[in-house]
């Protein structure tokens, strides 16, 4: 009986270190994917890239990361920021490649580039990319790539509705001043869409280019005394320095119409926009599809941001000299 029983436990030791062996902490081939040994939950690593920092950008990661926990994913994450240098921005895609990551979230059209030029095996999902298929990071809104889709930041309706805004309400205003960085595809998108709009219309546009956020305030009093009003896209290097706009159109009573609402919560005074933390939550779901293996990249369309509304910023409204309309109650939101 002693030895019976010995000789079961010597082989149920064996079996239990032969099990354990197999649930055992791993990494896999393709990537930093973990899997536990006490459950079947993984721990994905996500590699995020982003440009440069400003409040729109940030709140798209955090969507992003929202959508991943309320899907109820374990991710460890290396978050990763270029300060708008397109060196930075590579080099940060190639670590990742290096690191084998599970995915890469990019956060704004130059970092979507780099991610792509860096990897066509890790799975890329970019947001804040204003013109997908002009930056050839897709083919078609509807054809991703076979590794890259994404959420836009441009809604189709965004820059018409602000420049017939501009027509119905300042019908005084003739010249509508623009600062933008005529390296970032996405500004060059919407410069070419904002020339469009205004296409049989008495309203002709003043544009001064820039490369850095340094420069921003100088180019924007250049300026002064041409523009009616300005509009500030949704162009990273100038966002980044929106408070250097902001100061100049207060101080000049110019009116100022920005992209986002959160440069509207800034200080602007009015857009057609989103909170970009909506399109970055998109682009966690599609992340999730793709960690878990739901969905493949190459059957996820890219995706439009979804309400589209308009605010307007009742202090800097006061501060640009612009005497609020009764009107515009029953089509926008207000925020002081």
């Amino acid at each position: 009986m002693k030895r019976g029983l010995k000789s079961l436990l010597v082989g149920s030791l064996a079996s239990f270190l032969v099990l354990a062996g197999c649930g055992a902490t791993e990494s896999t081939e393709g990537g930093n994917t973990t899997e536990k040994t006490d459950s079947t939950e993984k721990t994905y690593k996500i590699g995020v890239t982003q440009i440069v920092e400003h409040p729109s950008l940030d709140a798209a990661v955090d969507g992003f990361k929202k959508a991943l926990e309320d899907k109820g994913l374990t991710v460890e994450y290396d978050i990763q920021i270029a300060q708008g240098d397109q060196n930075n921005n590579q080099t940060i895609a190639n670590n990742f490649v290096g690191d084998k990551v599970d995915l890469i979230f990019a956060n704004s059209t130059p970092s979507a580039l780099s991610a792509l030029n860096a990897t066509s095996d890790i799975p890329i999902v970019f947001t804040s990319v204003t013109d997908p298929v002009g930056a050839a990071l897709v083919e078609a809104i509807d054809q991703p790539g076979e590794n890259i889709t994404g959420t836009t930041d441009m809604h189709p309706d965004a820059i018409p509705n602000t420049i017939g805004f501009i027509k119905e309400n300042f019908p005084d205003a003739k010249t509508i001043g623009m600062v933008y960085n005529s390296g970032e595809q996405n500004s060059t998108a919407q410069i070419e869409q904002v020339e469009k709009a205004i296409e049989g219309s008495d309203l002709k546009t003043e544009l001064v280019s820039v490369s850095t956020s340094a420069e921003v305030k100088q180019a924007t009093e250049s300026l002064i005394g041409k523009a009616d009003v300005l509009y500030i896209i949704t162009d990273n290097t100038v966002v980044s320095a929106l408070e250097s706009v902001i100061q100049v159109a207060t101080d000049e009573d110019i009116p100022l119409f920005v992209g986002e609402l959160d440069s509207v919560a800034r200080g602007g005074f009015a857009a057609y926009g989103f909170d970009y933390s909506e399109i970055g939550y998109e682009a966690g779901e599609m992340a999730a599809q793709i960690l878990t293996g739901e969905k493949e990249v190459k059957d996820l369309p890219v995706q439009y941001p979804q309400n589209l509304r308009l605010q307007i910023n009742k202090k800097a409204a006061e501060d640009m000299g612009i005497t609020l309309n009764p009107e515009w109650d029953d089509i926008a939101e207000y925020v002081e």
